[in-house]
């Protein structure tokens, strides 16, 4: 009778000893879960921050393609208008050209005339360097048929002999030349003023004359004008100061 308490103690024992063990077994599992927990929580975390940080990336992206389209937004629409101010451009310009071409045929026979009227001009034009004024006549004609020159070119070159001509009314000069005098050609010196006269006189100053224009032929002048003659030259040569001149200058055309 005194041994049964000694075997409800052991097994007692035993029991809470069972119980302990399966206690620490379970607090484990417990444990073991909430590890694996905290484990899978920290992987979703991972994939929570690669998405979120590749969804950054792609909102930058996005943004940075959105700004660049913006700039080529604007970009296309200055080439737009570019193009649309070129196309204006090109357009008057090939009217401008039909319109160079319809002047062209126009100015090349109006610059013809102007020609022949130069030539005209110095043929009844009091005679002062009548070589010279022939030969640049000639070169204009030949000026006008050649075909590697632009019509503007050769209206420049027309307008500019017509300019000269034109100074001429409104200068002095002296010149050295060869004149039939008397049947024998002698060295002269020639004093033109504007055109209202033309004068010679010998290195000599023996032989004095003068262009009458209305007669078209030179006239010997006397001794009387030797010195006059004289001094108008020098100051074509610059010689002496300008000062009135006393010369035979026929008198106009009554209209």
């Amino acid at each position: 009778m005194k041994r049964k308490p000694i075997v409800v103690l052991a097994t007692g024992a035993l029991a809470v000893l069972a119980s302990g063990a399966v206690s620490a077994q379970a607090l484990q599992r417990v444990i073991d879960a909430e590890q694996r927990r905290i484990q899978q929580a920290q992987a979703s975390q991972e994939r929570i921050d690669d998405v979120v940080q590749k969804t950054r990336n792609i909102n930058e992206e996005y943004k940075a393609v959105n700004k660049e389209i913006d700039g080529l937004v604007v970009y296309n629409t200055l080439l737009q208008r570019q193009i649309t101010n070129q196309q204006t451009e090109l357009a008057e310009l090939r009217e401008s050209i039909d319109q160079v071409q319809v002047i062209e045929r126009q100015i090349l026979p109006l610059l013809g005339r102007m020609i022949e009227g130069l030539e005209q001009f110095v043929d009844l034009d009091v005679p002062f360097l009548l070589d010279e004024r022939r030969e640049k006549v000639a070169e204009l004609k030949a000026l006008m048929e050649r075909a590697d020159v632009t019509a503007a070119e050769k209206f420049r070159k027309v307008m500019e002999r017509w300019e000269i001509e034109n100074s001429f009314g409104r200068s002095i000069e002296n010149y050295n030349a060869t004149l039939e005098i008397n049947g024998a050609e002698r060295e002269v010196e020639f004093l033109r003023v504007g055109r209202v006269a033309l004068l010679y006189q010998t290195p000599d100053g023996e032989l004095n004359g003068a262009w009458d224009q209305r007669a078209r032929q030179w006239v010997a002048l006397g001794s009387e004008h030797r010195n006059r003659i004289r001094q108008g030259l020098r100051m074509a040569k610059k010689q002496v100061a300008p000062d009135i001149l006393m010369l035979p200058i026929a008198a106009p055309e009554e209209g």
